[in-house]
């Protein structure tokens, strides 16, 4: 363990802690900031629980000089070898009521815990609190796809459409919520064996009846750099995560007594259906691209769009990624009387 292990303010009353869990892993250079962030909260019932997941450059220098400054801040070694472990094991230390993340490159905004605690003490039971997200980068514009991910992110937010769009992207990141700890416990916690671990976690909060109650505010900055983990960790090289969606469909979505249809017979089409083909799942496969309509693909022939016709007969999965396709086919299906997250999903 590095710095002080016992970092409670006597002040702070256990039914008023709020745990934030931070890995860290080779971020020196932004520790400074993240931790100013925090320290800077208008809301001051907080502990860090940081975990040191095998630092090689000077992080954990920066961590134990702020937690010999910061008594709410403890620093530990991770017990295993990868984010989950790291999370876990700073998990395991905690203490507060109220459960949050925080990357350790990325920055809070000033009322971050305070808007998100007033949330969730005034919610029901079984809600998750979230916030509005914002990416920066030290030097230049961000890249457009994190743009366009924050602004889709911040519009489901303002929406409320969380569970609808659940399998276009991880729709709940994961420095951006808190939970009451017998509830985060009730849904597994950090008990992911599934990467994404933040987009496992939305899948298990969906599966147990969970409601995301979102804010209008921004409360969280992410940090847009070449190495972040997202860029280079092999678990999130293809950043579709069909697999972990093609699972949770069968399991939470999937209705037996109907057909089910894959539309799309590009690149995504093409891998979704091997997905399917692998949990020996049946699908009729189907396109509007005249090009592909009576070709064979995996042994399987694409047929027209146009055969769906009794409605009460099917499920879709739609897997085209271009914004104006997706537009048509959700007009489409509407005027069909279909509605999207109960007969049709999206995939991209």
């Amino acid at each position: 363990m590095i710095g002080k292990m016992d970092i409670r303010c006597k002040s702070m009353k256990a039914s008023e802690l709020i745990s934030i869990i931070m890995p860290v892993q080779d971020t020196e250079q932004y520790l400074p900031q993240c931790l100013d962030s925090m320290i800077a909260q208008t809301e001051a019932h907080w502990e860090l629980i940081a975990v040191n997941d095998h630092s090689k450059d000077g992080s954990c220098n920066v961590l134990a000089a702020y937690a010999i400054k910061d008594p709410r801040i403890t620093v530990l070694n991770s017990t295993g070898h990868n984010i989950i472990a790291a999370l876990q094991t700073g998990y395991a230390a905690s203490k507060g009521v109220f459960i949050c993340r925080m990357d350790s490159d990325d920055i809070m905004h000033p009322r971050k815990l305070e808007l998100l605690r007033s949330k969730l003490e005034s919610a029901q039971p079984k809600t998750v609190a979230a916030g509005n997200v914002r990416y920066f980068t030290d030097n230049g514009a961000i890249g457009d796809g994190y743009a366009r991910y924050a602004k889709w992110l911040n519009t489901i937010a303002k929406n409320g459409l969380y569970w609808s769009e659940l399998y276009k992207e991880c729709v709940l990141p994961s420095c951006c919520w808190m939970m009451r700890r017998n509830e985060f416990e009730e849904v597994g916690g950090f008990d992911s064996i599934s990467y994404p671990e933040d987009y496992d976690f939305c899948f298990r909060l969906y599966q147990s009846g969970y409601r995301v109650d979102g804010l209008e505010e921004e409360i969280h900055f992410w940090r847009d750099r070449e190495d972040r983990a997202s860029r280079t960790k092999e678990q999130y090289a293809d950043n579709r995560f069909l697999a972990l969606k093609t699972h949770y469909f069968h399991k939470l979505d999937r209705d037996s007594s109907k057909t089910l249809i894959l539309w799309g017979a590009g690149r995504n089409g093409k891998d979704l259906s091997k997905e399917l083909s692998s949990k020996d799942i049946d699908f009729l496969w189907i396109s509007n691209n005249a090009k592909k309509i009576g070709k064979h693909i995996y042994d399987t022939e694409i047929q027209s769009d146009t055969m769906i016709e009794d409605v009460s007969k099917f499920q879709l999965i739609v897997a085209v990624s271009n914004e104006s396709e997706k537009s048509d086919i959700k007009q489409l299906l509407e005027s069909k009387g279909l509605i999207q997250a109960k007969d049709f999903w999206f995939f991209l």
